[in-house]
């Protein structure tokens, strides 16, 4: 199983296509394996290297604070291990929250920035969520547990869990198989939810950027849209309608159509180091 050191921890990532290099990073209590049905496509045109933060998946999970910054500052160090000088980077939640602090630090390694569920600031809502799904966690002692009692609620619509249960189903299925974070690195993780605050930086973000939302999403809703878009000099913005947290998961082919086409729209123009 591939990992590589970073500065002060060994990260875990894995690879799959050809082509230009994008990284895609995971969001809260979730491995790089979070994104299958991207990856699947996504490899047809691009290599995706698929990293786990620090405190989840196989990566290390030193004790102290988290941040977003910090989670970014490993994805630095990552792609200087790898020898990936420029990449696309993607995330969603979590994973997107890390991105613009990755993009708005490290401009010369990010050639495309795509921001999924994304905020610029947590506010009282978020943070008011975020520490419900804390105290459920310690509360459980199961990490797993509290991902599809406490947090798929808020990444689904009421009409998916009505249409499709199974489907449903088989998403705890993937949760329960994949490698089960530690509650207090779950906790950890979550702090870095909370304190996140990247306004000041968007600014300094170079990228061509698509932002994403799910319409009916209350987590990162689109009152983070305009804040976003504003401040982000070279960006997009999309709205997956029918959609909550994970439009990812809730209209895959439309969702992996959207984002695909803007990530071909800026490949081809030059090639980073890959991997090898």
């Amino acid at each position: 199983m591939p990992s590589v050191r970073a500065g002060d921890i060994n990260i875990y990532y894995e690879t799959q296509g050809t082509g230009e290099p994008l990284v895609l990073i995971p969001y809260l209590a979730a491995d790089q394996a979070c994104y299958a049905f991207q990856v699947a496509e996504y490899s047809k045109h691009l290599t995706c290297i698929s990293v786990d933060l620090r405190g989840a998946g196989q990566s290390d999970k030193p004790s102290g604070a988290y941040t977003t910054e910090l989670f970014a500052d490993d994805v630095a160090r990552f792609m200087q291990a790898m020898g990936i000088e420029r990449a696309h980077v993607a995330g969603l939640s979590l994973g997107a929250a890390t991105g613009m602090w990755l993009a708005a630090k490290y401009p010369d390694k990010v050639k495309t920035l795509s921001l999924h569920s994304a905020w610029p600031k947590t506010d009282p809502f978020l943070r008011t969520v975020v520490e419900g799904w804390q105290v459920m966690g310690r509360g459980l002692g199961s990490v797993p547990d509290m991902v599809i009692k406490g947090i798929f609620p808020w990444c689904f619509t009421p009409e998916l869990y009505a249409a499709k249960p199974e489907y449903i189903g088989s998403l705890a299925d993937f949760v329960r198989s994949r490698p089960v974070q530690p509650v207090e690195a779950f906790l950890q993780q979550a702090e870095a939810v909370i304190n996140h605050d990247c306004v000041a930086q968007l600014r300094r973000i170079a990228a061509p950027t698509q932002i994403t939302f799910g319409r009916y999403d209350m987590v990162t809703s689109t009152r983070f849209l305009e804040p976003l878009r504003s401040a982000i000099p070279n960006s997009e913005v999309v709205v997956f309608e029918g959609c909550s947290h994970a439009p990812l998961y809730e209209r895959v082919e439309e969702f992996n159509q959207r984002t695909l086409a803007f990530l071909k729209l800026h490949s081809g123009q030059e090639l980073a180091a890959t991997p090898v």
